[in-house]
């Protein structure tokens, strides 16, 4: 088993220095200092030139804008990510479920500080189970702490505890889907004799009960939506409907999971219950007190039931004897913000300290209690690792489960990292005196950037100068028109590895400058980026992180199943309720046009393949017609919907991103743009009818001809053009997996410049939300810089003319398109050569298992979706692909089958993206 013992140390020194090349220009210091004289600054300024991994007097760099030094002991698992975690009945072990590692279920000896057991269907877990599916909440011990269960998709996988604590004898109790509705096990808590578990049935909207020695279901209550954590008091079972009430007729609804939620226009939850169940009286109806929005953890004690209300930063105190709730305790620590810091656990110490953990913010708030009618106190912030769930009292210690421990620093053998490298943690420590605290409060400002006036809006705004990015939201600015260009799943390596005057290693350049031209001379004339992180692990976070400026609490604990919803687009618990980048700009008084981005429906014609929107692409350049093969799109959330342009689809590989660029251009020269202009160009995914490098070159001459386009329009002068990844997940980076390619393109852009201070998704999004004078949706982009020292008062109007493709785009097809298949530019003889589509005498066999593997993906067709392939078996066929069947995968001896890739057991979108 590989864990790391560690206890922190503040003398921690920093890693060797960066291995840098030299650069042609570097973007200083200076142009930070000038435009921000005078202003308050926040978390990014401070990184400098930081790298994610680095250890600092302020802590270890993780990808999401923050560092991490938490108080007390640390343990990282080195399999995956906590989702939820117990301690059993002694204080002995705590069982954790886990997720992309390979693994399902941890057991952790608390005595001696080690894991002691991995349950999964890995090859190296210490007990065999068939699928590492688990549920948002448990899982659970029984009173006698003789057994454990473990939510999964339809049921519960039982475990006997050994006496050491370790488990065994695993069998399932199954819980029926409903038609397409899984049961989505969520927690199950036992009666006081053990004779039956009632169990959250969240994906069926009920509770159940089970006779824990024949599996069978004695009862059922409908509750309220998506059910997740449960508690007994008495003879009362209260349940936390993360989804709120059921509607009633004539509310307003939006989809979850075939539920219709109550929901504003904007997709949002707008109320959150507890359900309350009289077990001495089964037949009784089931009770509902209102609480806030998306009510998760429940935390009952001394006759009070604790609720965490995470999508609006509360911890109502519902009194079990009024049946009602007599207190709301705030848990917003920073004046600045009100959304985002999503307390998720919460648990009440002996000596009277109220500890509840914030995910987002990376920390334990802590107040006074005393009882249910008398108001908490505050008494300050603990620092955690990344994310922090549960926590427990054990003795004198409180140990918090941190979802995302050190971020994604596994210990491997590739060559390089990748986001699914994924780790979590456990912290234990002693409570410290209030007096301690309150110092440790001013760390966990520290970490998170919270100052003072971070998001100043002005007040004089009419007069002042138009400078690119303002000081503060409000005044004016130089640039009129944002335009938000989202790709697909690349690291900077895999893409600029071999750019020399960028920190990139040319070894993991996947798709350098014969694939990539465009991308490349973008770079070379507008600036590159060599410090910037995306967030998420995958597209169902990646996409949030760019439309809310954060993955919501919900996804964050959906990721052990991902089948409520993987994406979000279509799914409202997946909101957070200050919206979303496109209604903050209308709220400022700006217009939006989207281009695919965050949609979830879409139609096309039954003879609407790849080559018949290759052909019809040619057709449209050379006459200036109308698509023959129109293209329905939609979203579920109604304000999306309003601002979507027609036509222009959502991920779909299996239509060419040269094709989309043409219906935006018919578009943009019709009509022109909006403020703000986003699109979803994903060909950069790869798993469509092309192989991998042909579609990398599509997605690249699309980026190019839109550029192109754009530099020579009237609207040049005042606009701005961010082209970046939803996320890094498909590939390695020898600095981190987080880190990521982007571009920023305007007039007003460093030209020439390597800029290599640390930037992350949010201060991107900060930096739009500054130029166009919204108000930042969460905590995280209002503590977020904006990208000041990306841009320049002297504008360099020169536009960019794309670059023909060196690789055929067609390349791969098993048909050819009707028009003939393409004809690449000459390639560049100074750059490493375009892989060729001959498969090596030899490698013929293999190459035809990975084909074979690739049909049964859903990157192509109406039911596409992103990251549904596993991403240990897509990363090793794109480089296989990408490199003519010759070379191993980095860090590997051997090109290996599909079945036979390490890490090929941890499960695809379905499950995990």
């Amino acid at each position: 088993m590989q864990v790391t013992r560690h206890r922190r140390r503040d003398d921690e020194g920093s890693p060797s220095p960066l291995r840098r090349r030299v650069p042609l220009v570097t973007a200083g210091a200076t142009a930070v200092a000038v435009a921000l004289a005078g202003t308050a600054v926040a978390s990014t300024t401070g990184f400098g030139h930081d790298q994610v991994g680095q250890v600092t007097d302020k802590g270890e760099v993780i990808s999401s804008d923050q560092y991490i030094k938490p108080i007390g002991d640390r343990l990282v698992l080195q399999k995956g990510k906590i989702m939820s975690s117990t301690v059993s009945p002694d204080g002995s072990h705590l069982a954790a479920s886990v997720t992309d590692g390979g693994m399902a279920l941890a057991i952790i000896d608390l005595k001696n500080w080690k894991v002691q057991q991995y349950v999964g269907n890995n090859a190296a877990a210490d007990l065999k189970i068939p699928g590492n599916d688990v549920g948002q909440e448990g899982p659970t011990y029984s009173p006698d702490g003789s057994q454990v269960w473990l939510g999964q998709t339809d049921g519960y996988r039982k475990f006997t505890v050994n006496s050491d604590g370790s488990l065994a004898n695993p069998t399932f109790v199954a819980i029926p889907a409903d038609g397409d509705k899984h049961s989505l096990a969520a927690e199950a808590v036992f009666s006081a004799d053990s004779s039956t578990v009632y169990s959250a049935v969240n994906g069926q909207n009920r509770v159940v009960a089970i006779d824990t020695a024949t599996g069978a279901i004695k009862q059922s209550w409908a509750t309220g939506n998506a059910p997740r954590d449960l508690v007994v008091v008495g003879n009362k079972l209260y349940v936390s409907n993360e989804g709120g009430r059921t509607a009633r007729p004539g509310d307003p609804t939006i989809n979850s999971y075939g539920t219709q939620v109550v929901a504003n226009q904007n997709a949002i939850t707008t109320t959150g219950t507890v359900s309350v169940i009289d077990l001495a009286n089964p037949a009784a109806a089931v009770g509902s007190i209102d609480v806030g929005l998306h009510p998760t953890a429940l935390y009952a004690k001394n006759g009070v039931v604790f609720v965490t209300n995470t999508a609006n930063n509360s911890v109502s105190v519902i009194d079990t004897k009024r049946g009602k709730v007599v207190q709301t305790i705030a848990t917003q620590p920073w004046p600045e913000a009100s959304v985002g810091y999503e307390p998720d656990g919460v648990t009440l110490t002996d000596d009277g300290h109220l500890l509840v953990s914030l995910g987002r913010a990376n920390a334990v708030a802590v107040y006074k209690y005393r009882n249910p009618l008398e108001p908490v106190s505050y008494v300050g912030l603990l620092p955690t690792d990344y994310f922090p769930a549960e926590l427990a009292q054990v003795g004198k210690d409180i140990v918090v489960s941190n979802t995302r421990g050190i971020d994604a620093r596994r210990e491997t053998t590739a060559a390089g990292r990748g986001t699914h490298d994924t780790t979590s943690s456990l912290t234990k420590f002693q409570l410290p005196d209030d007096h301690a605290i309150k110092k440790y409060t001013q760390t966990v400002f520290d970490q998170n950037g919270w100052t003072k006036g971070s998001a100043q809006v002005a007040t004089d705004a009419g007069r002042r100068k138009p400078v690119p990015v303002p000081a503060k939201l409000g005044d004016p600015s130089t640039i009129k028109h944002v335009f938000l260009i989202v790709k697909e799943n690349r690291t900077y390596d895999q893409l600029y590895g071999d750019i020399p005057e960028g920190n990139g290693d040319p070894a993991l350049a996947q798709y350098g400058e014969n694939v990539t031209p465009n991308q490349h001379a973008l770079a070379k004339q507008f600036g590159l980026y060599d410090n910037t992180y995306d967030i998420g692990t995958n597209s169902a976070e990646g996409h949030n992180w760019l439309m809310q400026a954060d993955n919501p609490e919900y996804t964050e604990s959906s990721a052990g199943e991902y089948l409520r919803s993987y994406d979000t687009e279509n799914d409202a618990l997946g909101h957070q309720k200050s919206g979303f980048l496109w209604t903050g700009v209308q709220a400022a008084g700006k217009s939006v046009k989207n281009f695919g981005e965050f949609l979830s429906i879409e139609q096309k014609p039954a003879d609407g393949t790849w080559q018949n929107y290759y052909c019809d692409t040619k057709n449209i350049i050379a006459t200036g017609a109308d698509t023959k093969y129109p293209i329905t799109i939609g979203s579920a959330i109604p304000s999306l919907n309003k601002v979507s342009v027609q036509g222009f689809p959502q991920f779909d590989t299996s239509v060419p991103d040269i094709y989309k660029t043409e219906i935006w251009r018919k578009d943009f020269l019709k009509n022109g743009p909006a403020n703000l202009n986003m699109f979803w160009l994903s060909n950069d995914h790869t798993g469509g009818p092309a192989n991998g490098p042909a579609q990398v070159a599509d997605n690249d001459l699309a980026t190019g001809r839109i550029v192109d386009q754009i530099t020579h329009s009237k609207y040049w002068k005042d606009s701005a053009i961010f082209v970046v990844e939803d996320d890094s997940q498909a590939g390695l980076d020898h600095v981190d997996g987080h880190r990521a390619p982007i571009q920023i393109i305007s007039p007003y852009a460093q030209h020439g410049a390597v800029d290599s201070h640390y930037y992350t998704q949010i201060t991107m999004i900060r930096t739009i939300e500054q130029i166009l004078g919204m108000k930042p949706m969460n905590q995280k982009d209002t503590a977020a810089t904006p990208m000041f020292g990306a841009f320049t008062s002297k504008p360099n109007y020169t536009p960019f003319t794309a670059l023909p493709n060196r690789v055929a785009l067609t390349d791969g097809l098993k048909t050819p398109p009707s028009c003939g298949l393409d004809v690449p530019a000459a390639q560049n003889p100074a750059v490493a050569a375009a892989p060729t589509v001959t498969v090596p005498a030899g490698m013929e066999s293999m190459a035809a298992q990975w084909s074979a593997w690739k049909d049964q993906q859903r990157t192509t067709g109406p039911n596409a979706r992103a990251d549904f392939a596993n991403p240990a078996q897509m990363n090793h066929y794109n480089w296989y692909e990408a490199h003519n069947w010759s070379l191993p995968y980095p860090g590997e001896t051997q090109i290996v089958a599909p079945q036979n890739v390490p890490g090929a057991v941890i499960p695809a979108a379905e499950n995990d993206g």
